[in-house]
């Protein structure tokens, strides 16, 4: 048994959840994952597949930076929300897919058997809690300000309601009584969900005014080499600035310690870059950023040639 490494642990660790609902998890999220592959792989054109790659990158190094919020605990973006608005959502389930998938393998930030839930809690529900918030105001609204409207909101209530899915997950494995898990979980990421919206927000905005065009996703962005480019740009730049993030333990890390649980957490293995750290590097804040930037640069080219397959042209489409 283990402690939490680094306060860069973002997700359910193994331990904290039982083999059988483990299990459960993994079928949830793999039945869910190939209804997304089905349905992306019926889509036409494949002109927005290289924004794939670089919301995954700007995702990832966003989760890196947490913030502080009340009582001592920190939160992180989930940008499930955002992903779905500019991706449609099973497009951005993939892509956060993508994500979790090499935090957990590669950065150890994540379970491997908790894995199934860690997707269904910020890749499945996150996506589609804040796509249909996003919906439901757009046509109440209208598209330009149900857009801010629905995404702003969307985005917090996505977040509340992924951590009330952790903590029927965390209850059903014994860990915590569900009537002391429910309120905590929700109760903190309630306020872990308004830095989510401001920043979803905020990302919203920048685009709206830089590249409105990638809002619209009939609309073949100009210059796309320019605007992915300044994505990864961005994204590196996150990366680099991680080892300024909050130390302050998030809001699963801060229930698990106030609930006696954290020392449940255990390691099956190291990963690559095991707590984003780079193994030949000693200062911490360069080992961190060097980690993030690897990160970003292998969790886009991880999105881009997964929707590049996927998105794959057929030949009566290509001419071939």
């Amino acid at each position: 048994m283990v402690q939490f490494p680094t306060t860069l642990a973002m997700h359910i660790p193994d331990g904290f959840l039982s083999l059988p609902v483990s299990v459960v998890g993994y079928m949830l999220a793999g039945l869910m994952l190939m209804m997304a592959v089905l349905r992306v792989r019926q889509q036409k054109g494949s002109h927005r597949v290289p924004m794939v790659g670089v919301l995954a990158g700007v995702i990832f190094a966003a989760q890196m930076l947490n913030y502080p919020v009340i009582g001592g605990t920190s939160g992180h973006l989930i940008g499930g929300a955002l992903a779905a608005v500019l991706l449609g959502p099973w497009s951005a389930m993939l892509t956060i897919t993508s994500v979790l998938v090499i935090q957990s393998f590669v950065f150890h930030d994540g379970g491997l058997l908790t894995l199934g839930f860690n997707i269904l809690n910020m890749a499945v529900l996150s996506v589609f809690v804040g796509y249909s918030v996003y919906w439901a105001c757009v046509r109440l609204f209208g598209r330009q300000r149900g857009l801010f409207v629905g995404v702003t909101f969307g985005a917090w209530v996505s977040v509340v309601v992924a951590a009330a899915a952790a903590a029927v997950e965390l209850a059903a494995s014994g860990m915590v009584p569900l009537g002391m898990a429910l309120p905590a979980m929700v109760g903190i990421h309630a306020v872990i969900g308004l830095g989510e919206a401001f920043l979803t927000f905020g990302a919203l905005m920048f685009i709206d005014r830089t590249k409105r065009e990638l809002l619209d996703e009939a609309a073949l962005p100009e210059r796309s080499s320019h605007w992915i480019g300044a994505g990864l740009l961005i994204a590196l730049a996150l990366a680099l600035v991680s080892p300024l993030a909050s130390a302050l333990p998030d809001g699963l890390e801060s229930v698990a310690l106030d609930y006696g649980f954290a020392g449940q957490s255990q390691s099956l293995l190291p990963g690559l870059l095991p707590d984003y750290t780079v193994p030949f590097i000693a200062n911490p804040a360069l080992t961190t950023a060097a980690a993030g930037m690897a990160g970003v640069l292998l969790v886009s080219l991880a999105g881009f040639g997964m929707m590049r397959l996927l998105r794959r042209p057929a030949r009566n489409e290509s001419g071939l």
